[in-house]
């Protein structure tokens, strides 16, 4: 049986079911070491061995090719014992530690199990991956022992480790060996020559195109040490490899810098803090530098590349915390914004991207995504995050150079968006290759009615609507702010009308919220769903209306008690298994979180911090995955897995900020230097929360936020600047 998932994923027995995920038997997130640097990364197991199977996902990988597809450690002909691993806090090395079994030569017992310690620490850098390797004798006589590495390279594109079958295949060129090294070697259907080459200090004793054999002879108390790298290399572009302690101290100092850019959260409950420091180490993994700034990086494995829509909603989650990591969203996207009309790529004129990729298949277009413009929702969301990005900054000079690119999205809104003049944003793919459905809920049956039927094209998801009407307003504030007043009123005028409009077509009285969709007929997709907390969030939802959506997303039926699901038990297609009809994503829950506390629903938003963080505490390294399953919390039981989620995933990681802003009730004007509190909260097992070096502006300051019963105070620690601090209670 095989389960698919994904933004590009449509399962059988749908022609369109291209590209699955296939998860192997027994595979979760839980049983993942993760490395990533720039765009590269490493998925390991818990020995830190890479270990090849049918359908495995384990390997390292660079440029969308899996470049090492079998890594492992033996001593003598075995696997080591497991004494313990674990990633460190910020994410940037791996170390585990190993020992032996019985060392026996025929019927003679040279070393008794827990003699020989082995250290073994990974990290990852600019396309190499390190590797050490410390052996100590902690027994009371000379050890001889053989430590094995085996290792080998399928250069499999991602979608191929995915599970899709590719008729042919480009050809691997003979290895090559060295004192000291191998290089393994596959030219592509593409032309391009992708090699990995390994390097092993000291040269191991006997080296083959895939084992590497290092004799030890330790006397008591006595340590050896080894350091492999493997770089990887694609035509022009080499790895450079430098020593070991080199690149640490690289690795660290560069950290060091990122962790500048961040406002710093310290809360008085210690787990919390936990979930906190991992959310925020997993969001500097996932940021990869570019020549436009920093841009998060979806997921890994299947994500790891610059997605538009995850990259916005993702910066919006981190923008009270990091706006730096806004400005290289937006610049990044607007640098590859559609200029034509490209049918195979959905592209059309002023539309943001939804993927790009690099990779084999990418270049040879067996598949779309090199770069694709298949997202409804990436172009006002692209709008919106400008707008907040400017009153949260008052940037005003980037954003006068962004403004073509936020103009151009307008008239894509309108000219394309809305492709039969109705007022409302539609989508329908105009290639066969291309996504069925291109909201984020973008599996081919998360669009559907409330018998179950499939809706058809074009379709206007309800929270496009509200993105559309938050880009237009934001997008009057940067106008009236660049002196394009005639624009502004006309901006505004149509986000007016498009509520009025909204609230016409989308309310159904029947569920008490809105409806998912419109369909191609412009019938109603009456069905309960997350999608209408998004409604709340974007500001387009009626004040009256929105208690009412509250109260239904915190129904039995869509609230789980871990969190809201995507589709409520009640409909006719729930399943809390499913990728997008039925399950829990923690960024979604964060949207709803945020819009609850929007319309004055803090205690709601506060349960949905509360399911987050403690379905956090269950999670390996306490990481929020891509999504788990939806099923109802049971006593002393913890979420299930989905068992092909990605983690970390950028907006995941990003959630327990956005949700726990919410709560606050936050809001940065850094155009009026202000910071305001609007009906603050904190749950019972939050009594305290310290912000510390917020920017404002040109100015900090530094917060503690206090509960006391059901009334939170705020008060100024430190104040840098004209930076005003005002709670509305």
């Amino acid at each position: 049986m095989s389960v698919t998932s994904g933004p590009d994923i449509l399962p059988p027995p749908e022609p369109e079911d291209l590209f699955p995920v296939l998860a192997p038997p027994g595979t979760t997130a839980q049983q993942r070491r993760v490395l990533k640097h720039g765009d590269s990364f490493a998925l390991l197991d818990a020995y830190g061995d890479m270990t090849p199977s049918e359908g495995g996902e384990e390997g390292f990988f660079h440029d969308g090719t899996r470049h090492l597809s079998a890594f492992l450690l033996r001593l003598g002909a075995e696997r080591p014992l497991l004494l313990g691993s674990s990633i460190t806090r910020d994410n940037t090395l791996l170390g585990v530690d190993l020992t032996n079994f019985d060392v026996r030569s025929d019927d003679r017992l040279l070393a008794p199990h827990g003699t020989l310690h082995v250290f073994r620490g990974v990290y990852l850098r600019s396309g190499v991956l390190y590797h050490r390797l410390r052996v100590r004798n902690h027994g009371q006589v000379p050890v001889r022992a053989t430590l094995q590495v085996l290792f080998d390279a399928d250069f499999a594109d991602i979608f191929e480790v995915r599970g899709a079958r590719r008729p042919q295949r480009g050809r691997h060129l003979k290895p090559v060996l060295q004192t000291g090294s191998a290089e393994l070697a596959y030219r592509g259907l593409d032309g391009v020559l992708r090699r990995t080459v390994l390097t092993l200090t000291p040269p191991p004793q006997r080296l083959t195109a895939h084992e590497a054999h290092f004799e030890l002879s330790l006397d008591p108390g006595a340590q050896t040490q080894l350091d492999l790298s493997v770089a990887c290399d694609t035509g022009a572009e080499r790895a450079p490899v430098v020593p070991y302690a080199s690149g640490r101290e690289a690795a660290e100092a560069e950290l060091r810098e990122a962790q500048i850019q961040w406002a710093r959260l310290r809360a008085s409950n210690d787990q919390f803090q936990a979930v906190l420091d991992r959310a925020g180490a997993d969001l500097r993994l996932m940021v990869t530098e570019t020549p436009d700034g920093p841009y998060p990086y979806a997921g890994i494995p299947w994500y790891s590349t610059a997605f538009g829509r995850d990259g916005i909603i993702t910066a919006l989650e981190c923008l009270w915390l990091n706006p730096s990591l806004a400005r290289g969203v937006l610049a990044f996207l607007a640098g590859r914004q559609a200029r034509d009309i490209v049918p195979e790529r959905d592209a059309q004129p002023g539309k943001i991207l939804h993927e790009t990729r690099r990779g084999e298949m990418a270049a040879l277009r067996e598949i779309p995504f090199g770069l694709y413009y298949g997202s409804v929702d990436s172009t006002p969301l692209f709008v919106l995050l400008a707008a907040a990005y400017y009153e949260r900054t008052a940037d005003l000079a980037f954003i006068e150079s962004l403004w073509p690119a936020v103009d151009a999205a307008l008239r894509w809104i309108d000219d394309y968006g809305d492709m039969d003049g109705d007022g409302f944003v539609e989508y329908h793919r105009q290639t066969p290759a291309g996504l069925v459905q291109q909201g984020w809920k973008d599996s081919h049956d998360s669009v559907f009615h409330a018998d179950g039927r499939t809706a058809l094209p074009a379709i206007a998801l309800c929270e496009v609507q509200g993105y559309v009407h938050a880009a237009k307003r934001g997008a009057a504030r940067i106008a009236r702010a660049l002196g394009k007043h005639a624009q502004a009123a006309a901006l505004e005028d149509a986000a007016h009308t498009l509520q009025q409009r909204f609230e016409e077509a989308f309310w159904s009285e029947e569920l008490g919220t809105y409806a998912l969709a419109l369909d191609g007929d412009k019938n109603a997709c009456r069905v309960r769903t997350s999608n209408a907390g998004h409604c709340l969030f974007s500001g387009i939802a009626d004040p009256g209306h929105a208690r009412r959506v509250g109260a239904s997303l915190m129904s039995d039926a869509s609230f789980s008690g871990w969190g809201v699901r995507t589709v409520a038990s009640s409909e006719v297609r729930y399943n809390p298994m499913s990728y997008h009809n039925g399950s829990i994503w923690p960024h979604d829950n964060a949207l709803v979180a945020f819009g609850l506390s929007r319309y004055g629903l803090q205690r709601e938003a506060m349960r949905i911090l509360g399911g987050l963080f403690e379905a956090a505490l269950f999670f390996d390294l306490h990481r929020l995955p891509e999504l788990f399953c939806g099923f109802s919390r049971r006593e002393g039981q913890q979420p299930t897995p989905y068992p092909v989620a990605c983690a970390p995933q950028a907006w995941a990681s990003g959630a327990m900020l956005l949700a726990l802003q919410g709560c606050l009730g936050l809001n940065i004007d850094a155009c009026q230097r202000t910071v305001l509190f609007s009906r603050p909260f904190l749950p019972e097992w939050l009594p305290e929360l310290a912000i510390r070096e917020l920017r404002v502006g040109e100015g900090l300051v530094g917060l503690a936020i206090r509960r006391h019963g059901d009334d939170v105070s705020v008060s100024v620690e430190r104040r840098v600047g004209d930076v005003t601090v005002t709670t509305i209670r």
